[in-house]
């Protein structure tokens, strides 16, 4: 089981969306943390269109920070999504509350990988990197740090510096292979050959442009005819494998390395 951490460089190109999206077409159980400092859940406001109001948020597990960690405090604060293997972490209702979690992010980093022994998966929407009170350590403690970006010039701009920021925060962890590159609506205009040029590293998935297929997950608009089957449902559930499938070959090089590791240290010995 991993944690799949979502944040975009600049704008709106849909971090909220592709993390909701991707939560409800995953396969197993998962546990979708919203920790954009912005505040004012997009969650709520968009998907629920402000009719849930949850019991409990971030701030409450900040405020049951304890030196045994937080890994009774997050099912307690967890709201179950009705007719799904999902359940969501509501953030925030103001900016000025992001100050208050500051504390929270390396404690929760640690609650959060160790979840697989539970095994649920974890995505955290991440929001926009270099805000006030952003979650760095999530991001640090990511088995797959997603950077989502739309096509366009503008996006690739923005994205440039970020990417190469942190390729080489991976890159010092040994972990290099942890950043993925999501791009939303390949092809409007630049393809995934063009951006991978620009930001010098691959495109790990995209996710086709179709806006009333994504209202359903922003705005809780109504399923539109063949919505299951629609490109962008489809664009998701091919993501979510191919990211699964990216965690699952890096940690089985990690697990084969330390053996290699250890039998030579035996030898030697």
């Amino acid at each position: 089981m991993s944690v799949f951490v979502l944040c975009s460089a600049a704008g709106s190109p849909g971090v909220t969306t592709t993390a909701l999206g991707l939560a409800m077409t995953w396969p197993r159980p998962v546990l979708l943390v919203e920790a954009d400092p912005t505040g004012g859940s997009a969650l709520l406001a968009g998907h629920f269109r402000g009719q849930v109001q949850p019991t409990a948020s971030l701030v409450d597990l900040a405020l049951e920070l304890h030196p045994s960690g937080l890994d009774d405090a997050i099912p307690a604060v967890a709201m179950n999504l009705p007719g799904s293997k999902v359940s969501i972490v509501a953030g925030t209702r103001a900016h000025g509350q992001a100050r208050a979690l500051t504390s929270l992010w390396e404690p929760l980093a640690t609650s959060l990988r160790r979840m697989d022994a539970l095994g649920q998966d974890v995505i955290v929407d991440a929001g926009r990197l270099g805000l006030a009170g952003s979650p760095e350590p999530l991001l640090a403690a990511a088995d797959a740090c997603l950077l989502i970006l739309r096509t366009d010039l503008v996006a690739l701009a923005a994205a440039r510096s970020w990417c190469s920021t942190l390729a080489g925060q991976f890159e010092a962890r040994g972990d290099a292979r942890a950043l993925s590159l999501v791009a939303v609506g390949e092809g409007r205009p630049y393809s995934a050959r063009e951006i991978a040029k620009v930001l010098e590293r691959p495109v790990t998935t995209s996710l086709a442009w179709d806006e009333k297929a994504a209202a359903v997950f922003s705005r809780g608009e109504p399923r539109p005819r063949r919505f299951e089957t629609s490109g962008f449902v489809r664009s998701l559930q091919r993501a979510g494998e191919s990211l699964r499938a990216s965690v699952a070959r890096a940690k089985d090089d990690l697990t084969g390395q330390a053996a290699s590791a250890g039998a030579l240290t035996r030898s030697r010995a």
